[in-house]
């Protein structure tokens, strides 16, 4: 009966193996290949958003040391950039300014002074811009962007809107390019208002309100599209 068994081939078993041998190291080459691509991606991926980081951050920093920032910090500004808007009958108004807080402070007649011309805000003047032509106190304002300073008072103050609105602070204010100049009446707040607000408000048809508020003092004017 065991005359009938073939002797195995152990050539063609070794060559066998010896082929699946290279197989399997192939494939465990080229998965650890992918392995280090993929590493390599991921880090590649978080250095990047590491350098955006690190150039936002100084970005941030040097905004603030030209803000007159002793040195650059990576808290909230004390005076944050604020915007004030809205649609009045058609015309978009619209008040760009930094709000500083009392933060415990006399602020009207102390940091403040009084009969002197004030950004009405901090760092960068006071802008205004209005959509369409408007009238303010009888004057007619073409339309456009301009700079809006006061001169606070102990029992009026003076509104000024000025045809140069890039600045920083009062520093190039020129009296002789005012196109408006009113007195209005402060009016007195019970409570004290922490920051600097501005609010644009539609008083009906063609009309509207502009106003700021800061400690206990509140000022507003009207004005009506031409």
């Amino acid at each position: 009966m065991l005359t009938n068994i073939k002797p195995i081939n152990i050539s063609i078993f070794n060559s066998s193996l010896t082929n699946h041998k290279i197989m399997f190291s192939r494939k465990t080459y080229a998965s650890s290949f992918c392995a280090v691509l993929l590493l390599f991606f991921i880090t590649s991926c978080e250095n990047k958003s590491g350098s955006t980081e690190t150039e936002a951050d100084e970005s941030a920093n040097t905004e603030a040391m030209h803000n007159g920032d002793a040195e650059p910090s990576t808290k909230k500004p004390a005076s944050p950039r604020k915007a004030a808007m809205a649609m009045v009958d058609g015309n978009n108004v619209h008040i760009d300014f930094s709000s500083p807080s009392t933060r415990g402070r006399v602020i009207f007649g102390g940091l403040v002074a009084l009969n002197e011309v004030w950004v009405t805000g901090a760092h960068k003047a006071t802008s205004i811009e209005f959509d369409k032509p408007v009238k303010i106190n009888g004057q007619e304002i073409k339309a456009g962007k301009y700079g809006f300073f006061t001169i606070p008072g102990e029992d009026t103050w003076t509104i000024i809107i000025n045809t140069n609105w890039d600045m920083h602070l009062a520093d190039d204010y020129d009296q002789a390019e005012d196109i408006l100049r009113i007195e209005v009446n402060p009016e007195n707040l019970d409570e004290t208002q922490e920051t600097l607000e501005y609010y644009v408000e539609s008083q009906g048809e063609k009309k509207g309100r502009i106003s700021f508020a800061w400690d206990k003092t509140k000022v507003s004017f009207e004005f009506s599209n031409l």
